[in-house]
């Protein structure tokens, strides 16, 4: 798997120029830094003597408040301490900046930077050669070639002359070519001669095949695309310095796989000994084969295949203080600790500056079952500034009280059993489940009440398999939906676009037949995962008993 990577430039004056790192701290006690881009505007902000900087404007619900130094959560009103440090300034690049500094770089695209000299270790040599060979290798072509007999190492030609013949083991295809020195440091220019790609993949062939001809009708001369001849440029660096060239087995066998999809780590790989296999690229597999409705079963021991959701399920009658009576006990001695709301000192008032609920700011009060002292007052806001549905949360430990509910805008969620086997799971059928959510408008208990939100990528379908556990993963799912805590509406962590309806920190499966993104199949792990995901939402099999109740 080849993944581009990029180098990136800052002006002297910003953050990393000048070697200041913002940090927040985590809950364990240790300083964690913010990201590059999130730093860079912070520091912005600090340095033109700004009180507080949102960072909502770049996809983050936090503000920042330089009075204090804390970070601030607006949707839960949680405050974190931040710090701003100074570590090692940034190097100097002098000359022109590149227009592109990423690997591989874009067709076309020149460094222009200064020099910079290179140590003499084989990695940088390595590098540097390629870099060199890049800038000089133009367009060509490269030409699958079966081989027979020994690999043969390549002798320094006088004159341009048939590639030797070679066999090499089934499966197996190797790099040829041929440099010359370019510089006494490390670099290397392209022969006359043209490269050659072998195969042995294919069918005995008769000796003297370096003529540049193939005698298999389905190997044709290739059009060497960017990649090629990056890849191309690599071996032949390697060759040249006495570097074996790359084995690439290929697994598949139905066809030879062009050893330049190697790239550098196969290369490298290779260079230090290392097998390297490569299979064709697996294909995303999103949805099942079609299934006709006659195919489709509901599922055993669950009522129904649809369910929806609509307005808020709120309690009435019942004020803050009447909702933490039942949660905790008044401490009349506070330890002498910080109240992680605030960050006030317990025996000192709460810290709290928003609006003032009706409770003496100096109360200190102990949350029975995970025993974390807080200040009244904190917790008066922090309940007002959330789903103010009759539970409460601790902030520390993240213990619930009471029953917890989301803010999952109106929907429908469909569940069924499809005649089709997930990957690791071949034993059973596959549950599906379909999520469909309109766009609308945001209601009170959602981040901008009257303003419309969108719903991208609905219906979305996601799989479990068909297994004692997986329908007991979809009995927890369906109290999750009907607390409204299965989706949210925020700013989306993939696209960056505010007021719309995101995933609410329980994961799901959306590829069927394979793995590429991370949210498919196999994965041993997942239903253990989402599991411990559920219970920290507070739904558990205690859970189900209470939705019989």
């Amino acid at each position: 798997t080849i993944r581009p990577v990029r180098r990136s430039y800052y002006d002297p004056s910003s953050a990393p120029g000048k070697g200041v790192v913002w940090e927040w701290e985590n809950d364990s006690g240790s300083w964690t830094p913010y990201d590059m881009d999130v730093g860079i505007t912070i520091q912005r902000a600090y340095e033109k003597q700004h009180p507080w900087v949102d960072l909502s404007a770049i996809g983050f619900c936090y503000v920042i408040d330089f009075a204090t130094m804390g970070q601030i959560n607006r949707q839960t009103q949680r405050k974190r301490r931040v710090r701003r440090r100074l570590d090692m300034i940034y190097p100097l690049v002098s000359g022109t900046l590149p227009k592109s500094q990423s690997w591989p770089a874009s067709p076309g695209a020149a460094a222009a930077a200064a020099p910079v000299p290179a140590c003499a270790c084989p990695q940088c040599l390595l590098v540097m050669s390629v870099k060199a060979t890049v800038s000089a290798a133009g367009p060509g072509t490269a030409t699958l070639q079966p081989r027979k007999n020994p690999p043969v190492p390549p002798a320094a030609p006088k004159a341009p002359a048939p590639a030797p013949v070679a066999k090499t083991p089934d499966g197996v295809a190797t790099i040829r070519g041929s440099l010359k020195p370019l510089t006494t440091q490390g670099g290397w220019r392209q022969a006359a001669s043209t490269p050659t790609l072998s195969s042995a993949s294919s069918t005995t062939s008769p000796a003297g095949m370096g003529s540049g001809k193939t005698s298999h009708p389905g190997l044709n001369t290739l059009s060497r695309s960017h990649l090629q001849r990056l890849a191309v440029a690599q071996s032949r660096v390697l060759i040249a310095s006495g570097v074996p060239t790359v084995p690439v087995k290929n697994l598949t066998g139905s066809s030879p796989v062009n050893p330049a999809l190697a790239g550098i780590t196969g290369i490298l790989m290779s260079a230090a000994g290392l097998p390297v296999c490569l299979t064709r690229p697996p294909k995303l597999v999103l949805h099942p084969p079609p299934v006709s409705k006659s195919e489709i079963q509901s599922i055993p021991g669950i009522s129904h295949t649809c369910r929806k959701t609509t307005k808020k399920q709120t309690k009435k009658g019942k004020t803050p203080e009447e909702v933490l009576k039942k949660y905790l006990q008044k401490v009349r001695h506070p330890p002498d600790e910080d109240c992680t709301i605030c960050m006030e000192r317990l025996s000192a008032p709460s810290g709290y500056k928003g609006p003032q609920p009706a409770i003496k700011p100096d109360l200190v009060g102990k949350l029975l079952k995970c025993g974390h002292v807080f200040h009244l007052h904190c917790l008066v806001a922090m309940y007002n500034n959330g789903n103010k549905d009759g539970s409460l949360q601790c902030p520390t430990c993240k213990t619930i009280y009471g029953v917890k509910t989301g803010t999952q805008p109106p929907g429908k969620m469909e569940y069924h059993i499809i005649p089709h086997a997930l990957p690791g799971h071949s034993d059973c059928k596959t549950i599906r489940i379909i999520y469909n959510i309109p766009p609308g408008v945001q209601g009170p208990e959602h981040p901008n009440p009257g303003k419309s939100f969108t719903a991208r990528g609905f219906p979305r379908h996601c799989y479990l398999p068909d297994s004692e556990k997986g329908r007991k993963v979809l009995k927890l799912l369906l109290v999750a939906w009907d607390r409204r805590l299965i989706f949210a509406i925020g700013t989306s962590s993939t696209t960056g676009e505010s007021d719309t309806v995101i995933w609410n920190e329980i994961h799901h499966k959306t590829e069927f037949g394979s793995n590429l993104t991370g949210h498919g199949y196999p994965d041993i792990n997942y239903l253990d995962n989402v599991l411990a995901e559920l219970a920290a939402q507070g739904i558990t099999e205690e859970s189900l008993v209470q939705e019989k109740d």
